[in-house]
């Protein structure tokens, strides 16, 4: 299984947002940077917290032009039940995409289709459609919003900057390095 570089297929999912459903499209994710988000299940309990972790930096994600999308199994009408009930999941914005067929699960490869949840994955997208960064985490294992933002800012760096690259716990405005021999041994 290798998606760096693979472009997201046509799909047409429902989604909760701003008290309303509203469809989503592999169009919605074009033109922009995009983090496709995939959790377990609503009214669960290690993903509120990440849901609520990424609602925290939201504006962070859009000041730099993404859009963050969440994804589970659950339909939207169970987002929205979840999304009025719970605190955390209360203050989320961004759009819950509903994947009860588990089309996106599938085609992202994280659905457990004994358990018909989606195992714990970060796909970061860039504008073209194509997946430039992923993580799949064990359902047991929650993830940082902190580390999906800074790793979405240096797959935008390296997007800019073809030759220059990020080193571990890199930062927008610290050093990049540059490739080559003159590096080789010395790092």
């Amino acid at each position: 299984m290798n998606f760096i570089g693979k472009e997201v297929e046509d799909f047409n999912v429902n989604a909760f947002q701003d008290g309303d459903v509203k469809q989503v499209t592999k169009k919605d994710l074009l033109g922009h940077w995009s983090i496709m988000f995939f959790y377990p299940a609503d009214f669960s309990f290690v993903c509120p917290t990440e849901l609520g972790d990424l609602a925290d930096l939201y504006q962070s994600f859009k000041k730099i032009g993404a859009e963050i999308y969440s994804v589970s199994e659950d339909t939207e009408f169970v987002h929205q039940a979840w999304h009025e009930k719970s605190e955390e999941v209360g203050k989320v914005q961004y759009p819950m995409i509903a994947d009860p067929a588990g089309k996106l699960a599938r085609f992202f490869e994280v659905l457990d289709e004994d358990a018909g949840q989606a195992y714990r994955g970060v796909f970061i997208i860039d504008p073209e459609g194509k997946v430039r960064s992923y993580t799949i985490n064990d359902m047991s294992i929650g993830r940082n919003a902190s580390e999906v933002l800074r790793t979405l800012e240096a797959a935008q760096f390296v997007a800019e900057h073809g030759d220059r690259v990020c080193p571990a716990n890199w930062k927008p405005g610290e050093k990049t390095l540059k490739p080559g021999t003159a590096l080789v041994g010395k790092i």
